[in-house]
């Protein structure tokens, strides 16, 4: 063993990754030195896979336990295509997939380029000619309809240079809506296209990216799917990853690998993540078909679409600012309840709220309804309170669409359809958002 003195800590070597044992006024550690985002922090890669970052001022004295040999950087090269293998673009837009921990805030941020995630993960040339493209380095929360209309044009683009697929990798927070965004906005789709994300930054010893980006690979290149899909952890283990539905899926735990659940409905398919063997769940999903002719509906931007959860005490003004907006998603209650019933002395607001949603009707915004409950579906006709949204113009009646999708779908359809067409569409079942049945074992 080597001891160091202090002023050897700069002489560390990262890029060989020598094995230390550091020492601090709280506790010891173990492990590999990492490169270090930071000048006046070490960080060490632990046993457990875990990166911890030392403040080097803490430090009272570090052991060199092993010296390490050079170790070669192998950056991701575009190769010339191989013949007789599917090719696959994968389009960076950010997210936790493309992250790393910064190590001095103790913060997440997005880092990583397309071609430093695909040589993190060299086992994605062994299945397909990998091609790659920078769109944004992005959180998923800060995305807007004219980021939509970014990766739609994109993948137009690949799609028409004869890829066989597209991966997209995304923050985890919003995959729900821009799966729906994509689903409605890409018609006469014969590929799959995947949006692919990570619940852990990509450096982490627990990270899901690589089990969730080589399943999604081992998918496009393997099964008959065509149309936009999701791909996750199906449990909190590496060992399957689920295709999930474009517009039937929510984020249901914040942290969890496995937080991607579908509603009222199924996964389409399973991926084992070491075999690669791809078995489907069901038979009812888009296959792949030359005949239909790819077409892009995308966004208007300037929409102003307001999603809006009913509760106890609502009052009508809250209501009433969205008076200059397009379109209004109120997540209701039940079988879709709003407080709209005066029925004493306390409850006079309730008829103010009645009128307001009347007002809206009548000045030409969309008030949708969905299901606050997330399971089940809405249906208008069972109280009287609800027979009147109805005969106000209030829509909503029989969906289990789950909120986001609605406020997705409203927007589509406002970007490319007249107003008369509206109603009808979105209660009609473009993409699998809509269930004309719904089963027991759909609930949870």
């Amino acid at each position: 063993m080597i001891f160091m003195q202090e002023s050897a800590l700069k002489r560390m070597d990262t890029k060989k990754q020598d094995i230390v044992e550091i020492t601090t006024k709280d506790a010891v550690y173990k492990g590999k030195v990492m490169p270090s985002p930071v000048k006046d922090t070490i960080v060490l890669k632990l046993d457990s896979g875990y990166n911890i970052g030392i403040p080097k001022k803490t430090i009272k004295k570090s052991v060199i336990l092993k010296k390490q040999k050079p170790i070669r950087k192998v950056m991701y090269k575009q190769k010339k295509q191989q013949k007789n293998t599917k090719t696959i673009t994968v389009i960076h837009t950010g997210g936790t997939i493309s992250s790393v921990v910064d190590y001095e805030t103790g913060g997440v941020v997005s880092r990583y380029t397309p071609e430093d995630l695909l040589s993190m993960f060299p086992e994605l040339r062994g299945i397909a000619n990998i091609k790659t493209v920078f769109l944004r380095n992005m959180w998923s929360q800060d995305m807007r309809f004219s980021h939509y209309n970014l990766i739609l044009k994109e993948v137009e683009k690949q799609l028409k240079s004869g890829v066989d697929g597209i991966i997209i990798t995304h923050g985890t927070d919003t995959l729900g809506y821009t799966a729906a965004a994509l689903s409605f906005a890409i018609e006469g789709l014969n590929n799959p296209v995947l949006l692919v994300a990570a619940q852990r930054s990509s450096d982490r010893g627990s990270s899901d990216a690589a089990a969730n980006l080589i399943s999604a690979a081992n998918f496009i290149t393997k099964a008959d799917f065509a149309g936009v899909a999701i791909c996750m952890h199906e449990e909190t283990s590496d060992k399957t990853c689920v295709i999930l539905p474009a517009t039937k899926t929510r984020k249901f735990h914040s942290s969890r690998r496995d937080a991607f659940k579908p509603v009222n409905t199924s996964p389409i398919a399973r991926v084992y993540y070491k075999s690669g063997t791809v078995e489907f769940l069901t038979g009812h999903y888009l296959k792949k078909d030359q005949k239909r002719k790819l077409q892009i509906k995308s966004f208007k931007e300037n929409l102003k679409i307001g999603l809006f959860r009913f509760h106890p005490n609502m009052f009508a003004e809250q209501l009433l600012f969205y008076k200059n907006y397009h379109g209004l998603v109120i997540e209701a209650s039940g079988l879709g309840h709003l407080s709209t019933t005066k029925i004493d002395e306390k409850t006079a607001e309730n008829q103010k709220i009645f009128n307001a949603l009347t007002l809206l009707v009548k000045k030409g915004v969309f008030v949708v309804l969905a299901p606050q409950t997330i399971f089940g579906r809405l249906n208008l006709n069972v109280y009287e309170n609800q027979r009147k949204l109805k005969e106000i113009g209030v829509l909503g009646d029989g969906s289990d669409m789950l909120s986001e999708t609605t406020f997705i779908k409203l927007a589509w359809l406002l970007s490319n359809y007249k107003k008369e067409e509206i109603s009808t569409l979105l209660m009609t079942n473009l993409r699998g958002e809509l269930n004309e049945r719904l089963q027991e074992e759909m609930f949870l």
